[in-house]
């Protein structure tokens, strides 16, 4: 990426956190809740791309070649994200409501719970998720080879590396996010929190790959088979992730209990409705019919990549503020200087990361059959 397009986002990303603090002073309330979305979505990306690779170097071959540098890019930008979550620990009073003594005091549930639902407790918990996704990213970036093939250590380190990041990932989506309702559970949430990590992960590195491919190094080398082979994979997270949530759903709807059913209610009433309709829509059906025709795949895997990464805002979106607006949908500008500020500095991050080593491994023994196979 050209330094003037880091520059950019850099300058950008800064106008965009200086209007946030702007409105936090004025707005807290509506800050903390645009801030938390955009903060979710820049790390679900950030994490998503920490699994793929992590995938990549446990099941080996070629298919994952061409993007590698974009992945490992992607999760060297996890220690700022680190930092990025401190103004979320001042905030959880205005998030959560199990933050807030007098509401816990008058709710025999939630004194239940005070056990595991406290501040402090709470921001322990997040510096160890933290930790341990830096730890994981920075061994991968100490371990992972400039030009050559990745050495075996990486693939007995993958494996861990995984189930460390299932259970975390796991236990923050319950922390940061469920616990915004706390009287409502979910035993898929976790699950389906990671899968949609993990398509954001894709969807992103098909269009960083997509604009890099324009242009050297990669011009001519990167093909439409291997689109289509990341288009696949798309595919699969778009029906795993649609599964994981109908699932949800249909369980929850089965089942009728009055401590479950009110979280999808509040999601059907005062404009909810028409977002959890486009979720369907843009989120899972029009990509899978899209993603079932080849030339799609070889040709316009860009378009649908980036829908799909808009409407990762959305769902995060839709799973975040009706817990925190019960009033019905409402749009605030935070909603978008949020996403916007802290996105350019995080992809001045990425961009500068992505800079610093070349975009292919020349000395890769899988180059050659990687690249071959994008010509077949």
């Amino acid at each position: 990426m050209s330094p003037r397009f880091r520059r950019n986002c850099l300058l950008v990303g800064i106008a965009g956190l200086a209007a946030c603090a702007t409105g936090a002073a004025a707005n807290p309330a509506a800050f903390f809740r645009a801030y938390l979305v955009a903060y979710l979505f820049w790390l679900g990306i950030a994490l998503g791309c920490m699994a793929i690779v992590l995938i990549h170097y446990l099941t080996g071959g070629a298919w994952g070649l061409v993007i590698r540098r974009v992945l490992e890019s992607g999760t060297r930008t996890l220690p700022l994200l680190a930092l990025a979550f401190l103004p979320l620990a001042f905030g959880l009073r205005e998030l959560y409501e199990w933050a807030r003594p007098e509401v816990v005091a008058a709710d025999a549930l939630l004194r239940h719970k005070s056990a595991y639902l406290n501040a402090p407790f709470f921001l322990v918990r997040a510096a160890i998720y933290l930790a341990a996704w830096t730890a994981v990213a920075a061994v991968l970036r100490r371990w992972s080879p400039e030009d050559a093939a990745p050495p075996r250590r990486l693939r007995v380190l993958a494996g861990p590396g995984l189930a460390v990041y299932g259970l975390t990932m796991t236990f923050a989506a319950i922390d940061w996010v469920m616990s915004l309702e706390p009287h409502w559970f979910s035993t898929v949430y976790g699950m389906m929190f990671a899968t949609g990590q993990v398509l954001a992960g894709f969807a992103f590195v098909i269009a960083v790959t997509t604009l890099l491919a324009r242009r050297a190094p990669l011009a001519g080398l990167v093909a439409p088979n291997h689109f289509r082979d990341l288009g696949n994979l798309l595919l699969a997270f778009v029906m795993l992730w649609a599964y994981l949530a109908f699932a949800q759903y249909l369980l929850i709807w089965a089942g009728n209990l009055p401590e479950e059913i009110p979280w999808y209610l509040r999601r059907q009433q005062g404009g909810w409705a028409a977002v959890a309709v486009a979720l369907i829509a843009f989120h899972f059906a029009v990509p899978f019919v899209l993603l079932l025709f080849r030339t799609v795949k070889r040709h316009a895997l860009l378009f649908v990549a980036a829908g799909i990464l808009c409407m990762r805002y959305v769902d995060l979106f839709w799973l975040v503020v009706p817990d925190l607006e019960p009033h019905g949908l409402s749009l605030h500008w935070l909603d978008l200087a949020a996403p916007v500020g802290l996105g350019g500095v995080w992809l001045a991050t990425f961009g500068w990361q992505l800079d610093r080593r070349p975009l292919l491994p020349l000395h890769d023994p899988l180059l050659r059959e990687a690249l071959g196979h994008g010509h077949d």
